[in-house]
């Protein structure tokens, strides 16, 4: 598990490797991530958009933004949770995700919330990049 806080914004990321769901014979990685976020601010919070940077193992980044998560721009109340799976393919047996989530206060107020790195690994060294 990896985590991270900013300004009370506790984010906690579990990735998982989906072997039924990857191709390696066509370079189709693919991983499963949940994320926690956890308010401990005394006031609620409201997650407004994203910032995801993808590397794969040939160090090439994409850059994904967009409002919300999984469809969903979610208020959080001081001491409350929410969470959520997406997933994430690469071409390469590895990798590692980041970014932050816009976060905005009851009065207003928007500040980024770093995401954790973590790194998208297959379970086994059966994998080789040509």
């Amino acid at each position: 598990m990896y985590r991270s806080e900013t300004r009370g914004v506790v984010i906690k990321v579990e990735p998982d490797y989906l072997d039924d769901e990857s191709e390696p014979g066509e370079s189709r990685f693919v991983w499963s991530y949940t994320v926690e976020i956890e308010n401990t601010r005394a006031q609620p919070i409201q997650l407004m958009s994203r910032e995801w940077r993808i590397t794969d193992a040939m160090n090439r980044t994409e850059i994904v933004r967009g409002d919300g998560v999984v469809g969903e721009q979610p208020v959080i109340k001081p001491g409350g949770r929410y969470r959520y799976t997406s997933g994430a393919p690469l071409p390469t047996p590895s990798g590692f995700m980041s970014g932050a989530y816009v976060m905005r206060s009851k009065d207003g107020e928007e500040f980024c919330a770093d995401i954790p790195a973590f790194s998208l690994d297959t379970p086994h060294d059966r994998f080789t990049l040509h």
